[in-house]
């Protein structure tokens, strides 16, 4: 069976990298990289200490949007051509009548397509990051870099020279050879580039390498790998075109996700935002009776009486909630029985200490789900949930998990947490979408 699905495997991706699309696409991309550099300095950014600064956030933005454009369109076209039109022409009858599982021939096609889809991704991706190292030419006193010009254009030209000249002598197919030759010879051509200088001095490779526009592109090829499977499943049961119009009504639908849904899905209004918070010496707040008191960045927008409950979560829709729901404490906060062992569980203004400082106490060992921090937002209400809204955001792919250019440009790690978290949940997706092209592909007639 591992043989089986390796010769799928194998086949479906040298028939990807034949297309013609397939080189179209990816130099349209390397193409596009250079207009962008040439469009972006209209961005009048503000030089910050970034890795990006200036006007080359603006080509950040664009560069990577170009690189998830480009990969969407290309994984429709690619798993119509391979796996619609295999099905049309009865190709694919004869894979599935040897002892095939039909599972087995849909995982085969992804992983080929999805191996193509991400050569074509990392070569624009190469492309993008020597226009990040090129930077946006802002003033006419700017200088071109020579290393990235030099450098990248011998590999291109190289590449196409090659496969120009394989299939006029060997008949080998221009579009998989210059593809293949293109993936190294650009790798190397970025290494040698960032070992030299504007000036075409010997430097660190680290000097001008960008790890947070890396990683920034590492959570982008996620998404493409998202949009792969869903162009899959698109394709068990439609045409080319209708494919390229579902995969893009799901890219978009993707990028509107938060807006669209996820505002509705989390009905709260937080009234403040913690700044720090000090515990008693022996207090953790997650006892019956303990205590803390938390201060505000500035002074809250609700009145937070004594006597008032509170709730707070890490983000400003109350979707995290650590507190649970509870009635507020109708008893008296001086009786000690009731505040640290009584049946009635809440979290529960005590005192105000001044206008941006609120004592807090657990009453009768509220389980909390954890203590609160330095920027979480804070509640009067526990927050309302629709299922409906809940459920449309989680299963369309939310495609600002994998959208890291904000956080880029405004200097926020991108840490490995958070890669490991927008890996698990792109392995989710693609596990839902492989799982309903099993499915649709089960009960397509091919004969």
């Amino acid at each position: 069976m591992f043989g089986q699905t390796l010769a799928i495997v194998r086949n479906t991706f040298l028939e990807s990298i034949r297309q013609p699309i397939f080189f179209v696409l990816v130099m349209a991309g390397g193409i596009l990289q250079i207009f962008n550099s040439a469009l972006a300095n209209y961005g009048m950014g503000i030089a910050e200490e970034e890795e990006v600064t200036g006007d080359d956030k603006l080509l950040l933005d664009v560069g990577l949007a170009t690189i998830l454009v480009c990969a969407t369109l290309l994984a429709a076209f690619i798993a119509t051509s391979v796996l619609s039109r295999e099905i049309e022409n009865k190709t694919a009858l004869t894979v599935v009548s040897k002892p095939v599982g039909r599972p087995m021939f849909v995982l085969g096609k992804y992983i080929g397509v999805t191996s193509a889809i991400l050569m074509a991704a990392v070569l624009m991706f190469l492309f993008f990051l020597f226009a990040v190292r090129h930077k946006v030419m802002s003033t006419a006193s700017d200088t071109y870099d020579g290393p990235v010009l030099i450098f990248l254009s011998l590999a291109v030209l190289i590449s196409i020279a090659i496969g120009i000249w394989g299939n006029f002598f060997y008949g080998w197919v221009f579009s998989s050879t210059s593809m293949l030759i293109m993936l190294p010879l650009v790798l190397i051509a970025y290494v040698l580039t960032m070992s030299v200088s504007k000036e075409w001095a010997f430097q660190s490779i680290a000097t001008d390498f960008k790890p947070q526009v890396t990683l920034a592109g590492l959570c982008v090829l996620m998404g493409v790998l998202v949009l792969t499977a869903v162009a899959l499943v698109c394709s068990t049961r439609l045409g080319q075109v209708m494919t390229v119009v579902v995969c893009t009504g799901v890219f978009m639908l993707g990028l509107l996700s938060n807006y669209l849904f996820g505002r509705q899905a989390f009905n709260n209004q937080q009234v403040g935002v913690i700044a720090s918070v000090e515990y008693p010496s022996t207090s953790t707040l997650m006892r019956g009776g303990d205590q803390a008191t938390i201060k505000f960045k500035q002074a809250p927008r609700a009145s937070l009486n004594p006597g008032d409950s509170i709730y707070y979560a890490a983000d400003p829709a109350g979707a995290s909630m650590a507190v649970p729901a509870h009635e507020r404490f109708a008893g008296s906060l001086t009786d000690n029985d009731a505040v640290f062992i009584g049946k009635d569980k809440a979290l529960t203004i005590v005192s105000v200490p001044d206008e941006t400082s609120r004592t807090i106490v657990n009453i009768g060992g509220i389980n909390l789900a954890r203590q609160p921090r330095e920027g979480d937002y804070v509640f009067e209400h526990p927050t309302e949930t629709k299922l409906w809204a809940k459920a449309a955001w989680s299963v369309i792919p939310n495609m600002q998990y994998f959208w890291m250019v904000d956080a880029v440009t405004q200097g926020h790690p991108i840490t490995g947490r958070y890669i490991a978290l927008a890996g698990s949940y792109s392995l989710v997706q693609v596990t839902a979408f492989l799982s309903l092209a099993v499915i649709l592909f089960q009960r397509r007639d091919i004969g």
